[in-house]
């Protein structure tokens, strides 16, 4: 089942082209906007889980904003290219054993969520992982919003 953002006509007995209704249209465009999104947001995991920041940031808007987990309850936002390079700079540095796995991804035109594990070693030696979700945004083949959420 296809959620509907925009209008789309109750009756669907015009015919744009040769035989496709305007909502047989909108519908091939939905599907299309997803699957570009679905595109981009996997480029962007793939780069993510290289720890290549150039690319990660090749693939967010200039506006783009990411609101991090940390600290709780309502986590920290970042807001432009600078801000979010330099804190996933520092996030990778730290972190530089860091995976994420993503468990599964739900994609409907412009929006995805993607659920994860963050898998981690401390130079200590010992582990640790935790689950969330993130809830991405799509906008001219690039993401504009990534925002953050954890279990616990």
């Amino acid at each position: 089942m296809i959620a509907y953002t925009k209008p789309v006509p109750i009756v669907d007995t015009e015919v744009v082209d040769d035989d496709i209704s305007y909502k047989e249209k909108y519908i091939m465009q939905e599907d299309v906007l997803t699957i570009s999104t679905a595109e981009v947001i996997k480029q962007f995991n793939d780069a993510f889980n290289r720890h290549d920041v150039q690319a990660v940031m090749a693939l967010m808007t200039e506006d783009c904003v990411f609101d991090n987990t940390y600290p709780p309850p309502d986590g920290e936002r970042f807001e432009g290219q600078e801000a979010v390079r330099r804190f996933w700079e520092e996030f990778f540095r730290s972190s530089p054993h860091a995976v994420f796995q993503w468990e599964e991804m739900i994609t409907h035109g412009d929006r995805c969520v993607v659920r994860w594990r963050h898998d981690w070693t401390i130079t200590d030696g010992s582990r640790g992982h935790i689950r969330g979700v993130d809830v991405l945004r799509v906008r001219d083949g690039k993401v504009a919003e990534k925002l953050a959420y954890v279990k616990g």
